[in-house]
């Protein structure tokens, strides 16, 4: 059987690794005020700041992964 300390230990890597991945993601994503022009080979900026958005929930979900993570890591050290 396995050890809750290690259980703990390993589902806060696994948190960790998932959520890294979702904000690794997030750098890939264009912002929504950004357009790119294949005809001009240019990109173009529209900012209204109303409309702009410029993350995504990918990157909030992967951040507050990534804080759980260390918060059971934090709770695997007190506990080991």
């Amino acid at each position: 059987m396995v050890d809750y300390v290690l259980a703990l230990e390993l589902a806060g890597y696994a948190l960790g690794a998932l959520g890294a991945t979702l904000i690794f993601f997030e750098f890939f994503q264009m912002p929504s005020y950004l357009e790119y022009s294949t005809e001009y080979n240019d990109y173009s900026i529209d900012i209204s700041p109303r409309d702009a958005t410029e993350y995504t929930w990918a990157g909030r979900v992967g951040a507050f992964l990534v804080a759980v993570a260390f918060a059971l890591q934090f709770l695997v050290a007190l506990l080991g």
